[in-house]
């Protein structure tokens, strides 16, 4: 049975989840790698990654380097004596890196691969109405997401669940997968899938505004998932027009309600304890949402504070 030495490369908060277990078993964790310091929000303060700051708290050994193909740090890199390098949620690595260790380095995907490979497999997955997801281990290789499998483990995926709740059930079961996956590495015992290319795959594309903006006009279903598949982050928006203003509005947490009507779709309809809007098919009503410059609220709270006309309408 060979020792692992490992070195963990990951940035948020799923990864530390990840990290902790490996950690918790009672591997040799010898270097962490994670994303540089960056600036961030209105005050443009530097922010650690979730990662950094756990290393931190575990005196572990931290690598943050800019360019994976530098000299220096690639000398750090071996000098470390790493056997084998586990990716999770990081960023994709030069083949200098990944073919370092004697025994491979490998990743932890959200998702039932070959389907939704790419940088948001949870969201995906959600807004694409599956019922079903999970993780799946691999050896890494010179693409995205392609090597050969080791491991996978599958979960169900509620009706009403959002990403949020979704990432954290994923990251548990990430976490047990990966100490699976290390068992076998350990004992010599691993054997690989290749991943079938066929042309029905579905990708997990990067998310942007134009992606995350809800379209009225889409099924009641559709619009549902787009919003529970965003939620909490980066958050499925639309503008809200009432009059001569309108506004971005982010809407986190909504209901489908299924049922004829003979209203417009899009158009806004309140009464003083809550907002539907028009769907082809029925309403979504909006539970929890954010106006610009204002704090994440309850529809009641908002209501409170605005009236909108019969005229109002999303888009």
């Amino acid at each position: 049975m060979e020792k692992l030495r490992i070195i963990f490369m990951g940035t948020p908060e799923f990864a530390v989840g990840i990290l902790d277990t490996i950690l918790k078993n009672n591997y040799e964790v010898v270097g962490v790698i994670t994303a540089a310091d960056k600036p961030a929000g209105r005050g443009q303060k530097i922010k650690y990654s979730a990662v950094k700051e756990y290393a931190l708290e575990n005196n572990l050994h931290l690598l943050q380097p800019t360019n994976l193909k530098d000299e220096s740090f690639l000398e750090e890199l071996k000098s470390l004596q790493a056997n084998l390098q586990i990716v999770v949620a990081f960023r994709m690595l030069p083949k200098v890196v990944w073919e370092m260790p004697s025994l491979g380095t490998f990743n932890l995907h959200a998702s039932l691969l070959p389907n939704y490979r790419g940088a948001a497999p949870i969201n995906w997955a959600i807004i694409n109405g599956e019922t079903k997801t999970g993780v799946t281990t691999f050896f890494i290789d010179d693409k995205i997401d392609t090597g050969a499998m080791i491991l996978s483990a599958e979960t169900e995926i509620n009706s009403t669940e959002d990403a949020g709740q979704l990432h954290d059930r994923l990251m548990h079961l990430g976490s047990e997968t990966v100490i699976d996956t290390l068992r076998l590495i350990e004992s010599g015992n691993v054997t690989t899938t290749i991943q079938n290319d066929t042309s029905d795959i579905k990708t997990a594309y990067k998310l942007n505004k134009e992606n995350c903006k809800i379209d009225w006009s889409k099924s009641t279903t559709d619009i549902h998932n787009l919003i529970r598949g965003l939620s909490p982050y980066p958050a499925a928006w639309c503008y809200f027009a009432d009059k001569n203003e309108e506004w971005n509005v982010k809407i986190y947490e909504a209901k489908a309600i299924f049922e004829e009507h003979n209203y417009a779709t899009g158009t806004l309809i309140c009464t003083k304890k809550e907002i539907k809007i028009a769907t082809t098919q029925g309403f979504i009503q909006i539970l929890s949402l954010q106006f610009p410059g204002k704090k994440k609220m309850k529809a009641t709270e908002l209501l409170n504070g605005i009236t909108f006309s019969e005229s109002a309408k999303a888009y």
